[in-house]
């Protein structure tokens, strides 16, 4: 395997927790600079030059959150990310308040980082009513969380900084179906996988927080599917990958302290970018929301 990260200097215990994604969605409100209401945020330390696509996905839904009521959740949210955020500094948020409706109202979020703009999102909030049910069902036969390895696990011996992030550093346990793609694709190319999900620790009992903790963590693996169909991993040099739209969204409430099952498939793959499509299932079978994310995939991908 081609070493890509350097050395790294282990510690004789980890004590796995979800504090990096808490403390990722932390805001301080500022003074506006551009739209209506402005805050500030920290991504998330890495070990990479880039910060964590999910990072700005889930601070810009905190900060949409921080303007509207009590009474509203967010129901769904689409965004373009720019450019890269650099982990080492702040990002500010600015959120423009375009609609306040009885049922409905609408927030637009542009992050910006060394003055240059990072993303740009809209999201959409629903006062609860009640409405017909309908959903796709979960997936039958999926195994049970509780007989995967962790990530931890499925990558023990390995020593990268990359290897401790992935195994402790991302907040929440992930135990892939039918196996990661860390360093290798293990069985068939199949353009599908599943991930069980579920944050290290219990989290506050808000519901739009679970949606920002959902939309956090849907960014880390939606576009495996296309890499496994390839064959490819992660660890693969010369592998290059950019999240570069996003569309999430919420259709029921759930928790991301509890086990979710997360069912992605590769929709096309062409010109150096790829469509992946996502659902989170509540161990129930509920379905709670649906995701679709295009990407930049270059290298190992011709």
């Amino acid at each position: 395997m081609t070493r890509l990260w350097l050395d790294f200097e282990g510690h004789d215990s980890v004590t796995d927790t979800s504090a990096s994604f808490l403390k990722a969605i932390e805001l301080t409100e500022t003074d506006a600079e551009v739209l209506d209401q402005a805050f500030l945020a920290r991504p998330q330390p890495v070990p990479w030059a880039k910060a964590y696509g999910g990072d700005i996905v889930a601070q810009a839904a905190a900060a949409a959150v921080r303007t509207i009521g009590a009474d509203r959740v967010i129901h769904s949210m689409h965004g373009y990310f720019m450019r890269p955020a650099d982990p080492a500094d702040p990002v500010r948020y600015e959120v423009e308040l375009l609609r306040e409706g009885r049922s409905f109202a609408t927030r637009a979020v542009r992050a910006y980082q060394y003055g240059k703009p990072i993303f740009v999102g809209a999201m959409s909030f629903q006062a609860a009513e009640d409405g017909p049910e309908l959903s796709m069902p979960m997936p039958e036969g999926v195994p049970d969380p509780d007989s995967l390895p962790s990530s931890a696990q499925a990558l023990a011996g390995v020593r990268s900084p990359a290897a401790e992030y992935w195994s402790h550093g991302r907040s929440f346990d992930m135990r892939h179906v039918p196996s990661p793609v860390y360093l290798r694709v293990e069985g068939e190319s199949v353009p599908h996988q599943a991930v069980w999900v579920k944050a290290f620790d219990e989290l506050p009992d808000d519901e739009n927080l679970h949606r920002v903790a959902l939309a956090y963590v849907c960014d880390y693996t939606i576009l495996e599917p296309i890499l496994r169909a390839h064959g490819f991993a992660w660890g693969d040099a010369g592998l290059v990958t950019a999240s570069l739209d996003h569309s999430l969204w919420f259709h029921r409430p759930g928790r991301m302290d509890r086990w979710v099952l997360y069912v992605q498939e590769a929709v096309s793959a062409q010109g150096g970018r790829g469509l992946a499509q996502g659902r989170f299932y509540a161990r129930s079978g509920t379905l709670l929301a649906t995701v679709a994310q295009e990407g930049m995939i270059r290298g190992a991908i011709s």
